[in-house]
């Protein structure tokens, strides 16, 4: 499979960086940035660095769009005699961009188009991508999700859904981090230097979240199994709640997800 990333940035660059750790021996893959100087950490790696899309498209099986809102029209309006001659699986990961407009502007029919929206954890394949399509075919849609299921999990919503996964999944992971930061800041408070601070927080967040995944619990429930009656835990739960954790994290989701529904393109 030939895989092209248009606009190979943050997150076009995690996702070169978790295939070619998930499939280095099954996939063809092109990069594109109008620096080309700034993908030199790929220098050595069987990948092919570009400023040109055109020629990308031209070769792909599969092309992730991966530019800012503002830059998509452009691009396909300049990709878009090589998609009509070459009609890959066009995969945008661009915010607030709906199905409908990369239809409308692609203008090319029967183009199957995807919106993929990962994170930024698909360098290290641990990534939650949601997708959604239009004009796939059942082979397409499971070679497009088994791609990126190569890099983490994914779930197939609707399209009108794809700015609430920006918000709880690509944004998600920022909220994680600072949570992070904030444990480790409080762990270096009450007597630990702040690297040992700093992986304590982190793999007890990891540890968390396995326990969620993994084995299914809920989290009230293994919330449930770590509290004792007048013991520490509850007491630093309701400490956090009275100084509004869960009100502020669920504002600040729907605050992201007013912010992409908003992004001008």
């Amino acid at each position: 499979m030939n895989v092209s990333i248009l606009g190979a940035g943050n997150i076009g660059g995690a996702i070169a960086r978790g295939l070619l750790a998930a499939r280095p021996d099954e996939i063809g893959l092109t990069l594109t940035r109008r620096d080309p100087g700034a993908l030199a950490e790929f220098d050595g790696a069987e990948v092919t660095v570009s400023d040109d899309n055109a020629m990308a498209v031209a070769g792909a099986d599969v092309v992730f769009l991966c530019v800012q809102p503002a830059q998509v029209r452009d691009l396909i309006d300049a990709i878009r005699p090589a998609l009509a001659s070459r009609r890959p699986v066009l995969a945008s990961v661009v915010t607030n961009v709906t199905l409908d407009e990369l239809a409308e502007w692609t203008a090319v029919d029967g183009l199957p188009l995807f919106r993929v929206m990962p994170n930024t954890a698909v360098a290290v394949r641990e990534s939650m991508t949601c997708v959604s399509s239009r004009g796939a075919s059942d082979d397409q849609v499971a070679a497009v999700v088994g791609l990126m299921e190569s890099v983490g999990r994914v779930m197939v919503i609707r399209d009108d859904l794809m700015n609430a996964a920006t918000a709880l999944c690509a944004c998600g992971i920022a909220f994680a981090m600072r949570f992070i930061r904030a444990t480790s800041q409080g762990g270096t408070e009450i007597g630990f230097h702040a690297d040992e601070a700093m992986a304590m927080a982190a793999q007890t967040i990891k540890g968390a979240a396995t326990l969620v995944t993994e084995l299914d619990q809920h989290p009230e429930s293994a919330i449930d199994r770590v509290t004792t009656p007048m013991g520490c835990t509850i007491a630093g739960l309701n400490e956090m709640e009275y100084e509004g954790f869960s009100s502020a994290a669920i504002r600040g989701i729907r605050r992201s997800h007013e912010s992409a529904s908003q992004l001008e393109h």
